[in-house]
């Protein structure tokens, strides 16, 4: 008896959802919509962070337990962020012909299924692969997430919404550390591929339900292949001479990238339905410099979670799980206070408080400048904390500043090419830490005997990252204001 009315009471609610979730047929208006999509779209992001940190954090035990090479590590973290680059641009054009809807879905299956296959792998080589097929789904999702977000929230609230997805991303990236360290330490490296699997297809559940519309062109437009190519050759070639420095193929790799990329600009310019409309971008000044200081900030950032991982395993003995409690310090903060800088977003003017996050994070690297063997693990967690205040002002309120200054029918390319700022800035840290590591340790294990030279990796990296700060501060501060 008691199970039969069980049914009749689920049965119930249940209609009650579709019925809520079926006012608004186009679906773009109705409120449980909008809130259940930016769930999914928040929990994506919340994935894609987490992902990409525990696997940071259990880079020394894959190494161990495959054998790999100090210079075949950097692979591990490159290889999605390579294929990522590639793709984001791609996906968000294909998004505006097809819809953003469609390309969403279609890269987080793509996701799901390649997360779910680095369970299984047992060489480097398919390691690599799984990475490069992450790198691709999340693009496709990440080239529409942000786009959906606009199209879904009004301009009053479109600042919380992004402020709500970018807080998701940044408690990923707070419990990839020490989830990632913990699942690590008690289940074996490959557990990091498996559990948020999970996750995964109730975000594919959840989208399915709450989005009925589509949103693509209303007049037919053909997809440039020819600049996909080139740009996706021009980016690897780069990627790849860059990470062989300093060895002779590495110049001839170089001069390769330069000549795609040039090439890449002058068929964009002259091709009828370009991927990226280059005059548009120059006259957008808003626009423009939003990607520039994006670009910055993510190199300066991205390989923190990657150095700080090897100094605190390495060098101060500790084990994942602890790694990760220190790591999980400035993704918190992020958490906390980006949500608060979309609010401030949508009521004051966001270059400013763009630039003041830009400022907070030099001041944060300044305080590392000097890291060394004898660096306490206290004054790296203070740090760490600052650097995520600096990073939850910036992040929520360059986004929202950069994609109010763009017509709403090009806001996929928009997101798309937002989201190849940041990938693009991940790019050019990874690619600089391989070059570090490369100059420093080569194809030498980290052992103790090296540990000299890993520090001076770290201390580059971070003299070069606050660099980075510092113009995009320039950038964010320059930008014009409507």
């Amino acid at each position: 008896m008691w199970l039969r009315h069980a049914w009749q009471y689920l049965k119930q609610r249940f209609l009650d959802l579709s019925i809520l979730l079926n006012t608004n047929p186009t679906g773009d208006k109705t409120p449980l919509r909008r809130w259940l999509a930016l769930l999914s779209i928040s929990l994506v992001s919340f994935l894609n962070s987490l992902l990409n940190s525990a696997t940071n954090v259990a880079i020394p035990e894959i190494a161990n337990d495959l054998g790999i090479v100090a210079a075949a590590v950097s692979w591990i973290p490159a290889a999605f962020l390579l294929s990522n680059t590639v793709m984001l641009q791609p996906a968000g054009r294909l998004a505006d012909i097809y819809g953003r809807k469609r390309i969403y879905i279609t890269g987080l299956s793509l996701l799901t299924g390649a997360t779910l296959g680095g369970y299984l792998i047992n060489n480097i080589g398919w390691l690599l692969l799984v990475r490069s097929l992450q790198g691709i789904g999340a693009a496709m999702a990440f080239a529409t997430g942000m786009a959906l977000v606009m199209s879904l929230f009004d301009k009053n609230n479109r600042g919380v919404a992004l402020g709500i997805s970018s807080a998701f991303m940044y408690l990923g990236l707070s419990c990839g550390p020490l989830i990632g360290g913990w699942w690590t330490q008690e289940f074996g490296w490959r557990s990091v591929f498996l559990f948020p699997v999970p996750l995964m297809v109730l975000a594919l559940f959840l989208v399915a339900l709450s989005i009925k519309a589509e949103w693509k062109s209303s007049e037919f437009q053909s997809f440039d292949w020819a600049g996909s190519l080139l740009f996706a050759a021009g980016i690897s070639t780069l990627f790849l001479g860059v990470s062989d420095l300093p060895s002779p193929k590495a110049l001839l790799l170089l001069i390769v990238a330069l000549t795609l990329m040039i090439l890449f600009v002058r068929q964009q310019s002259q091709a009828a339905q370009p991927m990226v409309n280059f005059k548009a971008l120059g006259k957008n000044k808003i626009f423009s410099r939003s990607l520039l200081a994006s670009t910055c900030i993510f190199s300066s950032n991205y390989p923190l979670v990657f150095l700080f991982s090897l100094f605190l395993q390495y060098i101060k003995g500790l084990s994942p799980f602890e790694t990760g409690q220190v790591m999980m310090a400035q993704a918190i903060m992020m958490a906390i206070v980006a949500p608060l800088s979309g609010r401030l977003a949508d009521q004051y003017n966001p270059g400013k408080i763009a630039t003041v996050g830009c400022l907070i994070m030099t001041i944060a690297f300044m305080s590392l400048l000097g890291v060394d063997l004898q660096t306490p693990i206290w004054l790296i967690t203070a740090s760490l904390m600052l650097l995520g205040i600096g990073l939850g002002l910036f992040s929520t309120s360059n986004n929202s500043s950069a994609l109010s200054s763009i017509d709403i029918t090009r806001l996929s390319s928009g997101s798309a090419l937002l989201s190849l700022s940041r990938v693009a800035g991940n790019l050019l840290g990874t690619a600089m830490v391989l070059v570090l590591m490369s100059i420093n340790l080569g194809d030498n294990q980290i052992t103790p005997i090296y540990y000299s030279n890993l520090v001076t990796v770290i201390q580059w990296g971070l003299g070069l990252s606050c660099c980075y700060t510092l113009a995009a501060g320039y950038f964010s501060f320059t930008r014009a204001t409507k």
